[in-house]
């Protein structure tokens, strides 16, 4: 089954089609064509994940899914939340996120957080949102050079390594994408 996942970040693409299985070919945004960026103009998680995969469903006449996920810092009150991706400003910055996030909770002993993300799949005109969360806190420094956005700063409750430190494989197993993709996935066979 083809099923169009709306992103172009191949790190994203590759962390879910080894989830997904040989059942599904995943088509990125560039695979049916859209070059555009996607609208994210919701306050919300759930908001952006339907937002995007609408227009994706509407325009492209595709099923698909589209997530969208954030990191949320206990100490300073969900941020970066629905910002997690721009918090340093629209250069979408990796470094400068991280940079400007560590520097905002250097007040702070509490550094407990969690990744949140949420996919919305719209199937046969069917819309159905899967969530999934990954709970840890926040290390005082970068540690390992896998994965992407946060990763480097996140160790999840239970483990001595941040997902940057990770396999793949590993990651997936306890990342809230893989566990919002993991509901994803079961819905998906159900459906086929």
């Amino acid at each position: 089954m083809k099923i169009c996942f709306a992103t172009n970040n191949l790190n994203k693409l590759k962390e879910i089609q080894t989830q997904l299985g040989e059942d599904f070919e995943l088509l990125s945004l560039s695979d049916i064509g859209c070059e555009e960026e996607l609208p994210e103009n919701q306050q919300t998680l759930e908001g952006n994940s339907r937002e995007k995969a609408l227009y994706v469903a509407n325009k492209y006449n595709v099923s698909c899914f589209a997530d969208d996920t954030g990191l949320e810092v206990d100490s300073l009150g969900g941020e970066p939340g629905v910002y997690s991706a721009r918090y340093a400003g629209l250069q979408r910055s990796n470094d400068d996120n991280i940079a400007l996030l560590l520097e905002k909770l250097k007040p702070f002993k509490d550094r407990s957080a969690q990744f949140r993300t949420v996919i919305t799949l719209i199937l046969n005109g069917k819309e159905v949102q899967f969530e999934g969360v990954a709970k840890g806190k926040i290390t005082k420094e970068i540690k390992g050079n896998g994965g992407f956005g946060y990763d480097p700063v996140f160790q999840p409750f239970g483990h001595e390594r941040t997902f940057a430190e990770m396999s793949l494989k590993e990651k997936n197993q306890i990342s809230h994408r893989g566990k919002a993709v993991e509901k994803l996935v079961v819905y998906l066979k159900q459906e086929v």
